[in-house]
């Protein structure tokens, strides 16, 4: 049940043609409409009492009140209200599809956010637990560095190696220069066994420096997330000092 209080009319009475009731009749008035704003009229008339009262004012300036939420305001502001008029909570206006998107959005963005914090959480965590102190990170990127920079050297070596055979054949392809067809079959494999291997271990050695450059990247990373998770451990235990 709506009411819109700039429609209510006062019942019409003998009385009120007659000025010296006028006074009688605007109480009465009154009286009536907030006991249909209180829901006492409801039970007046046998229903139950309304336990929830809504309120709002329509796109034409109409203050409506009903015992449930006003389909004229779904688009506007609504106050619940309890029976002594005090106000409960306000409901917002209903999202339009754009606006439930975009909300919903907003909400999917929120929620990837806390796992990206939880994420990062926990890989402090797990850094500070695998280095506790500056000195333990400095030692295990020297080891990684070491470990990368005997593959380097092995790769390197073995590719001095390969030149030094290279230059061995090409001497001896140097008696079939006027005809390199007429050279041993045995000779023309290995250079192009020579070849390929030179190939190979280039582009490993390549690898390998590119892997060396990743490693003192990810450490210089590591001790830039480090070093306020030192701080506030060498805080903490000197406080509990």
């Amino acid at each position: 049940m709506i009411f819109r209080s700039s429609t209510t009319p006062c019942p019409p009475t003998a009385a009120g043609t007659a000025s010296n009731n006028l006074s009688a009749v605007v109480p009465l008035c009154a009286a009536g409409l907030w006991l249909c704003l209180t829901g006492l009229c409801a039970s007046a008339q046998g229903g139950p009492p309304a336990t929830h009262i809504y309120t709002c004012v329509d796109a034409r300036g109409h203050r409506l009140t009903s015992d449930r939420p006003i389909m004229e305001c779904i688009d506007r502001e609504q106050r619940e209200l309890s029976q002594t008029g005090t106000l409960r909570r306000v409901i917002p206006p209903a999202m339009t599809a754009a606006e439930r998107e975009a909300r919903e959005a907003r909400e999917r963005e929120a929620a990837l956010e806390r796992v990206r914090v939880r994420d990062t959480i926990r890989r402090d965590q797990a850094l500070i637990t695998r280095y506790p102190d500056q000195a333990a990170h400095d030692s295990g990127r020297e080891q990684a560095l070491a470990q990368t920079a005997t593959l380097i050297h092995a790769a390197e070596q073995r590719i001095a190696e390969l030149s030094a055979e290279r230059q061995a054949l090409d001497r001896e392809l140097e008696f079939y220069r006027k005809d390199p067809a007429q050279a041993p079959l045995r000779l023309r494999r290995a250079i192009e066994d020579n070849t390929r291997d030179t190939r190979v271990q280039r582009h490993a050695s390549a690898n390998l420096q590119e892997e060396r450059d990743r490693i003192r990247a990810r450490f210089d990373e590591e001790a830039r997330r480090l070093l306020p998770l030192w701080e506030a451990r060498a805080g903490a235990s000197a406080t509990e000092r």
